[in-house]
Formats: structure tokens, C-alpha cells, sequence
């Protein structure tokens, strides 16, 4: 039995228009289910450009419903191929309540179900509350056709509360679509030690829950951000498998042994000697 899963991370830059969007991203999906690819996960809200950059209530106008007009036309798409896709998509669930979410398809084209962003943030250039209600989801895993996934999207992966309870509900491949860069007004230096630290606080989500990680950025500048890319794949012991260029659109590859990943677990039994009886300080916000 083939226990190794091919993954395909899709950056890319932002564009004008979805219909640009979808289309670049299609070519993307047929390059890479014909290079072996089974999942297949796209850049945080891939069908703009980051309109989080200014609160601007015309921006609301780029939402659409889960199921809606794109996660109909990738079902399509996922059936064609016979791949799992992970769509970053802005979701409109009512009149005034917006989400920043991912519709996860399942190789025959079904909707598996979605996650809604956790964790929103508010910063110059990452206007976040203005546009997104906090996910009601929780954190968890899907059983696609390929295996046992969890998903968090961006600013939720700052925080290893929502990776590990990705692994505890099964997960073996935790993914993350992301939108992230260096603000114009910063300096590279300063930059390139943001970037440092992402790749670091993820890689060690991969070592403590042992499982796979894969990150997936854009990139290019767009008005005052500069997008990082630096999209990767990273194994249980926080090696990095593969990682994008950062400034290139490109299809990023990775291999990932399920097989392996068991007989790891079974030498560094975490979930074993977790101490659930002494952790009851971590849903309290401080402990004053």
C-alpha cells in the first residue's frame, strides 16, 4: 500500500479581477495533478488581492456564500482531476456577518466541509475585524480521499493551541493558507526577522504535534505590503521538505510518508505524556 501523499502548494500573486484568478489557478491545479499531485492548496484569499489593507466597505462586495459560484465551479475542477483542493476563499454567510474561511473538496468533488478563521487580526495594513467575524468552527480535521487533514488559515498560525488541536482530532497534515509580508514603512532587516520567526513558530508546531505542516503564501508587493512567500512543507522533526522562492508565482511540491509518520509517533509518544489533568490555565486569558 502507497502511504506517501504528494502535496502541491499553489503561490501565487494577487490579481485584479476572480476571473483572472480562477483561471491562473486552474492551469495551476492541471500542472500539478499531472505531476502527482492528490492535495492541493491555494494562498489565503486567492481570488483578489489582500483588500485588508484599508477598511473599505465596498471590499464586502468580493464575498460569496459556501457553496457558492467558486466552490461549485472547483467541485467541477477536484471531480476532473481526482484531487483534494483547499480553497481560501472570503465567505458571506448573512447581511452584515463575513468570514475569512476554507471549503475543503474531496477528490470526487464533494464538499467536505470548511473552517472558518479563528484568530483575526488588527494591524496597520492587516485591517482584519473590520471585515471578518471570528470562526465558530473550532479547530478539527477532514477525512479526504488521501488522508486525515486539519486546516488553519493565517493569524491562527501564530498560536499552537489551533495546531495541536488539529492533531488531537487526527490530523496528519496541518495546512495553512497565508497572506503575510513586510510593511513598506519597515526595514528588510526587521523583515526578514518577521519571516524567521513564521517559518520557526510553524516548524515547531510540526515537531511538538508531529505531523506534517504546509504553509502556502503569495507574493509580490501590493500598495504598502510586500509579500514574503517563502511557501513550505515541513516534516515532523521541523526539516524543511520544500520551500518557494520569495517573490516567484510557482507550484511547490512535497512528498509526505504517512508510513513514517506512524513509526515516528511511536518513538515520540506526545499524546502519550500529555498531562490534560494539569492544563486547565490555558482557556483562562491570563492568569492574574
Amino acid at each position: 500500500m502507497n502511504t506517501t501523499i504528494r502535496l502541491a502548494l499553489l503561490q501565487s500573486r494577487g490579481y485584479d479581477l476572480p476571473s483572472e484568478a480562477i483561471s491562473a489557478t486552474e492551469e495551476q491545479i492541471a500542472e500539478a495533478a499531472g505531476q502527482g499531485a492528490q492535495i492541493i492548496c491555494t494562498q489565503e484569499l486567492f481570488l483578489s488581492k489582500y483588500f485588508c489593507r484599508t477598511q473599505d466597505t465596498d471590499n464586502f462586495d468580493l464575498a460569496e456564500p459556501i457553496p457558492g459560484p467558486t466552490s461549485l465551479h472547483f467541485q467541477k475542477t477536484a471531480k476532473k482531476h481526482g484531487v483534494v483542493l483547499i480553497l481560501s476563499l472570503f465567505e458571506r454567510r448573512a447581511p452584515g456577518l463575513f468570514h475569512n474561511s476554507a471549503v475543503i473538496i474531496d477528490a470526487d468533488g464533494e464538499i467536505l466541509g470548511k473552517y472558518r478563521k479563528m484568530h483575526i487580526p488588527q494591524d496597520p495594513g492587516f485591517e482584519e475585524k473590520f471585515y471578518f467575524t471570528p470562526g465558530d468552527l473550532g479547530f478539527g480535521a477532514f477525512d479526504c480521499a488521501f488522508g486525515r487533514i486539519g486546516v488553519t488559515i493565517c493569524w491562527d498560525q501564530w498560536y499552537p493551541e489551533a495546531a495541536r488541536l488539529c492533531a488531537l482530532s487526527g490530523a496528519n497534515i496541518i495546512f495553512c493558507p497565508t497572506a503575510i509580508g513586510r510593511l513598506e514603512i519597515e526595514s528588510e532587516a526587521l523583515g526578514e526577522q518577521q519571516r524567521q520567526a513564521w517559518l520557526n513558530v510553524q516548524k515547531g508546531h510540526a515537531v511538538a504535534n508531529a505531523c506534517y505542516y504546509a504553509a502556502v503564501n503569495r507574493v509580490g508587493a501590493e500598495e504598502q505590503i510586500n509579500f514574503w512567500g517563502s511557501s513550505f512543507v515541513s516534516d515532523f522533526y521541523g526539516c524543511e521538505i520544500a520551500m518557494a522562492g520569495k517573490h516567484e508565482t510557482e507550484i511547490l511540491y512535497a512528498d509526505c510518508d504517512l508510513q513514517a509518520l506512524e513509526q515516528h509517533r511511536r518513538i515520540w509518544p506526545f499524546f502519550r505524556d500529555r498531562r490534560i489533568d494539569a492544563y486547565t490555565g490555558i482557556t483562562k486569558r491570563f492568569d492574574d
